[in-house]
């Protein structure tokens, strides 16, 4: 298994096609070297052409099994000629293509936000199976689908255990519904992506597949094999206060916490913070909800964040952006540049300790789904999450996109987030001698 990732932009990128078709050619020229020279030095920052001493044969398009590609939306108008560009630019290539438009792109080390660059992550993946998939919204199965359907649909069955990237869109297709019942009836699958970015209307984003590009639904892909998928979901929180037990709540208007009303219980607890903790709280609050009740005592990855949306006029409760009928404990949570970056940190620390200090099989590269919020905006810097995944996890290809909503797991389910960066971290199940 190789991965590799390149980006171009955005100096002397200008919005022609011209410029696009030769942008496309030297990312995809930098992946094949890239490639081939990791297959003698063992790393991508390694894989310079001027020490590429393979033969041509391992340079050659058809080394890349999946590529994944993303556009800035100031080539709007040239997104349907993409999968064209690709196929001139290397009438080689077999493998599969997915991708989407963006705000801001990842990749070759870089996050480049809001000018124009394309940026391609390529992975040669022996013995890994690939499955491609398109779905509208009218395609969604049903709620009350069986797995058949669902497996029929998607073109992959439950039982190969597949890990799925996913990409919509988030005007035209119902992703909540459809997080639920690939949930439900892919219980141990893995599924991470990002929401496409670029548009502010529906229509204005490009979806690519293989030959073909859409401007609504869901592309994605199902990865099954020697191929093992890690995921670390930053959502770049803190917790305030202590956690508390709900005791009434209807969907998502939550009226008690620990038998007392829930606005009382919040208000208590901003009056116990001071200094800039207290100017956070004044800013946004979020509600942190427990995934996994079994735990004694609860850290970061543990809660899903979601916002508080306001206060129910009428009652006082507070209204919550998630439905709360089956969540036990909660914990308010605030949010900034320093709590979400110390929040990755103990992530990627984690992980580390975890998968790779003991891992029997070295990863390979990984996707960052990360939101539109994040980045320089949050940070004042580019490349704070990228280069905090490499200071934990050592100069490892790294591609991506910032996302309109960032997809990933947390417990045991899948959602979309907000103010995330979503981590796809892939290795090979059995480690090759």
């Amino acid at each position: 298994m190789k991965w590799a990732s390149s980006i171009c932009g955005p100096d002397g990128l200008n919005a022609t096609s011209d410029d696009l078709s030769s942008a496309i050619g030297d990312c995809l020229y930098s992946l094949r070297t890239k490639l081939a020279a990791s297959s003698v030095t063992g790393g991508e920052e390694r894989a310079r052409a001027d020490i590429i001493t393979v033969g041509e044969e391992r340079a050659r398009a058809d080394q890349i099994d999946l590529l994944i590609g993303f556009v800035t939306p100031h080539f709007a108008d040239l997104y349907a000629d993409i999968p064209r560009m690709i196929a001139e630019q290397e009438p080689a290539f077999k493998g599969v293509f997915i991708g989407c438009s963006a705000a801001g792109l990842i990749g070759g080390g870089q996050e480049i936000e809001q000018q124009p660059c394309i940026a391609f992550t390529a992975a040669h993946l022996p013995n890994v199976s690939i499955k491609p998939f398109y779905l509208s919204d009218a395609m969604l199965p049903a709620s009350t689908s069986s797995k058949e359907e669902y497996e029929q649909k998607i073109g992959v069955i439950d039982s190969d255990n597949p890990s799925f990237i996913l990409l919509p869109d988030p005007f035209s297709f119902r992703l909540d519904e459809f997080l639920h019942g690939i949930d439900q009836h892919f219980p141990e699958s893995v599924k991470l992506g990002g929401l496409a970015s670029g548009a502010h209307a529906p229509g204005g984003n490009a979806l690519f597949m293989n030959d073909r590009a859409f401007n609504s639904g869901l592309v994605g892909v199902a990865l099954s094999g020697n191929i093992v998928v890690d995921t670390v979901v930053a959502q770049g929180c803190k917790p305030i206060g202590s956690p508390h037990v709900i005791t009434r709540a209807q969907r998502h208007i939550l009226f008690e916490l620990d038998a007392e009303p829930a606005i009382m219980v919040l208000k208590r607890t901003i009056d116990g913070l001071s200094g800039f903790d207290l100017e956070l709280a004044k800013e946004a609050i979020f509600l942190g909800l427990v995934m996994d009740e079994s735990k004694d005592d609860y850290q970061a990855g543990d809660f899903l964040i979601r916002n508080i949306l306001g206060i129910e006029q009428t009652t006082g409760a507070l209204v919550i952006g998630e439905v709360l009928d089956k969540t036990l404990t909660v914990q308010f949570h605030i949010r900034d540049a320093a709590t979400s970056a110390d929040d990755l940190r103990f992530l990627l620390k984690e992980y580390k300790e975890q998968h790779v200090d003991n891992a029997q099989s070295e990863v390979r590269g990984a996707l960052l789904f990360s939101c539109l919020g994040r980045g320089a905006q949050l940070y004042g810097r580019a490349n704070h999450d990228s280069d905090c995944f490499r200071d934990y996890l050592g100069p490892l290809p790294i591609g991506g996109f910032f996302c309109n909503g960032e997809i990933g797991p947390v417990g045991r389910s899948t959602y979309i987030h907000g103010y995330t960066s979503s981590f796809g971290i892939f290795r090979e199940k059995e480690s090759r001698c």
